[in-house]
């Protein structure tokens, strides 16, 4: 009975003995990854429809902004195997010569920059992208290669500081991982610098090829509460089980995270369900107050963490070119109270 005991014993000290030394690593892990990043101080910048009136870098560093996300958008129709970009109806600030002025301008400025190819899909998203034939994915999975090595070669020329080469592609990576891997090697010959990827707030922990780049990226638009107006106490309450779950995650892969894309409309409950505040946007009343306490939480809930290497607020207007109709409302700080909070976090 008592070789029994101490049999179990031996096997309960040695398995607390395997936690703890696995809880060491991790923090060792991350006080590796501490050493080797920096916090970005991200805006994404929404190509204009025609060159800039004035340089958008000045009012981008009176925010102490450090980074910048340029998206030359390409397009594919839903149920059409194709991809579409660099196309002359596009925005100026979407084809090569916006892209290229763009960079320029921020390194110029001091600025670094993402460079983010992203497909927007008319009525519809990139998550539920789906096809019915092999034939139909081959055929898309070509359009779609093309469009990120002409740009994996533009962020080479230009010497980009990070390629971010795909968005929210929930259904396709699932169904077709092997082509992802493939493409991140292909991707890996061309450009020599940072590579990440932005996966959706509810899918990061489901991508299979985070071992293959430098950076976890998420697009964190995670839904806190439904109030009005949140305060503080109840967005810091509301992030604690995400931040636990993303810790983990962390340790798990040992790589740093970034948010890809984070944000709020300037509109009541902007902490709740945000692409279903986009569809009524018209019809919610501007709440600035909103937006401001839930960025100054964002910031405080992961400004500390060694492994959070910063983000992309979502989005700023150079010259107030671009926006839908309803700037006042949209996800932008700029003249509005949340303009304060990114300018004192991003200014730390």
């Amino acid at each position: 009975m008592k070789i029994k005991f101490f049999l179990l014993l031996f096997c309960v000290l040695q398995f607390n003995g395997c936690i703890q030394q696995k809880t060491v690593q991790c923090q060792e892990d991350e006080k590796t990854v501490a050493l080797k990043i920096e916090k970005m101080g991200g805006l994404t910048l929404v190509a204009p429809p025609k060159p800039f009136l004035e340089n958008p870098m000045i009012a981008i560093q009176k925010v102490n902004a450090d980074w910048i996300a340029v998206i030359p958008y390409g397009f594919t129709r839903k149920g059409e195997a194709k991809v579409y970009f660099n196309m002359s109806r596009q925005w100026w600030g979407e084809r090569k010569e916006g892209i290229v002025e763009t960079i320029k301008k921020a390194h110029e400025s001091g600025i670094k920059v993402m460079l983010k190819p992203q497909i927007y899909v008319p009525g519809d998203w990139t998550g539920t992208l789906d096809f019915e034939s092999d034939e139909d994915w081959e055929k898309w999975e070509k359009g779609y290669t093309e469009y990120t090595l002409e740009m994996a070669k533009l962020a080479e020329a230009e010497q980009i500081d990070l390629f971010c080469f795909g968005t929210e592609f929930k259904n396709a990576i699932n169904k077709r991982p092997e082509y992802w891997v493939g493409l991140i090697r292909e991707v890996r010959t061309i450009y020599k610098g940072s590579l990440t990827y932005a996966s959706n707030w509810d899918n990061y922990n489901n991508i299979p090829f985070w071992s293959e780049l430098d950076y976890v990226g998420i697009n964190a638009y995670f839904p806190l509460c439904t109030t009005k107006t949140p305060t503080t106490e109840e967005l810091t309450k509301a992030w604690q089980p995400i931040l636990k779950d993303m810790e983990n995650f962390q340790c798990e892969v040992s790589k740093p995270i970034i948010f890809t894309e984070f944000g709020y409309l300037s509109v009541d409950a902007c902490a709740s369900k945000t692409w279903e505040l986009e569809e009524k946007v018209h019809s919610i009343e501007i709440n600035e107050q909103a937006q401001a306490n839930a960025l100054d939480v964002l910031f405080a809930t992961f400004w500390e963490k060694d492994w959070w290497a910063g983000g992309f607020l979502w989005k700023w207007f150079p010259d107030m070119q671009g926006h839908e109709g309803y700037p006042e409302k949209d996800y932008t700080p700029q003249g509005k109270k949340a303009e304060t909070v990114v300018k004192s976090w991003y200014g730390k």
